[in-house]
């Protein structure tokens, strides 16, 4: 059973978007093929392609490059792009994705996606989150009282000067959040937030969300904002270190300023030139079916959108219940801008 074509993401890496192109899949006489293009490339993605091929006798052609070029790729394949569905993470990218052509509509799911959310989805059905991952702050159990840390605002207050680790400006999960605050608060709060959080750093911004946990647990900060699934996996996982830097490490769900907390998707949407349009509508049905949404908490770490799904992990129980900010997922990318204009202005690099 073909579950995946030639292509690869380590082509990609290695030979940029030149590589990319020469990895067009090929389809099949029958039509009995859907090809998708992703960001991803997780264990939970591969467990959702065989249990689909399995279910459906679809093969599932899996075409992978970070989330930039493959918005880049199928933009410029144009009417050519043998795209059927497209992947990625962030709403950010999602939106750019949108904005750049790269979707159609499908109100063949309008009715799957009562299920999602209204905030985690593009309020045309353009898109949609399948999977929910939480901006969350980090904490060192030795050094911190998380109950100072209620809001993502707490960080801008003279108890945290050179306390906090975090990623560049340039990081997508940064854009969107502070994109979120513009949404919600408004531009010039949003600008005040970052502003404080950048006085109050421990160092320059550096590295990925695990390198901001590894810091905190080295005591070159104290706190530091990730994503949720990256100190998940980190608490997960059988190396004696990272079960070391676990032990040591607290989280909290921090409010954006409504009652709710940061949330993001990985999210996807039929191709504006789906040439397997059929294929493509089940497999995207398939991302919210109980059996996908179950996958990505075990396997991924990331939240169900779905309300309701049982899940083994005990990482994620561990991390207790939060309840959502109320903005919509498409403000994160039209806000995006906005964000990165704040982030120069306040001198985040």
């Amino acid at each position: 059973m073909k579950l995946a074509s030639a292509c690869s993401s380590l082509l990609v890496g290695l030979m940029g978007l030149a590589a990319l192109g020469a990895c067009s899949p090929s389809g099949s006489s029958d039509g009995e093929v859907v090809n998708v293009y992703t960001a991803r490339h997780y264990a939970s993605d591969d467990h959702v392609y065989a249990a689909f091929t399995e279910e459906t006798g679809i093969t599932v052609n899996v075409i992978e490059a970070p989330g930039d070029l493959l918005i880049e790729r199928v933009r410029a394949d144009g009417d050519r792009s043998q795209a059927d569905v497209v992947i990625t993470v962030d709403a950010g990218r999602l939106w750019r994705a949108d904005e750049a052509g790269l979707f159609q509509p499908a109100p063949e799911l309008a009715e799957t996606l009562q299920t999602v959310p209204t905030n985690l989805r593009q309020p045309d059905g353009d898109w949609f989150g399948f999977a929910s991952r939480v901006r969350v702050i980090a904490y060192a159990k030795d050094r911190v009282d998380p109950s100072l840390i209620t809001n993502f605002s707490d960080l801008t207050t003279p108890e945290w000067a050179g306390r906090i680790c975090v990623r560049s400006s340039n990081n997508v999960y940064n854009q969107s959040l502070l994109a979120a605050m513009v949404a919600q608060q408004g531009a010039d709060a949003a600008e005040g937030w970052a502003e404080g959080v950048v006085s109050n750093l421990a160092r320059p911004p550096q590295g990925g969300d695990t390198d901001q946990i590894r810091a905190v647990a080295a005591r070159e900060c104290d706190v530091a904002i990730i994503n949720h699934y990256y100190l998940a996996r980190i608490m997960r996982s059988e190396d004696p270190g990272d079960q070391e830097i676990a032990d040591q490490i607290g989280v909290v769900f921090a409010d954006l300023g409504d009652g709710g907390a940061h949330v993001n998707v990985s999210g996807a949407g039929l191709a504006a030139n789906a040439p397997h349009r059929e294929n493509a509508i089940a497999f995207l049905e398939y991302l919210l079916s109980e059996d996908s949404q179950r996958a990505f908490a075990e396997l991924t770490n990331e939240y169900p959108v779905i309300a309701g799904i049982a899940y083994e992990n005990d990482v994620l129980d561990a991390f207790g219940s939060y309840n959502s900010d109320d903005v919509n997922v498409d403000a994160l990318g039209e806000n995006a801008g906005e964000a990165q204009r704040i982030f120069d202005r306040v001198g985040w690099p």
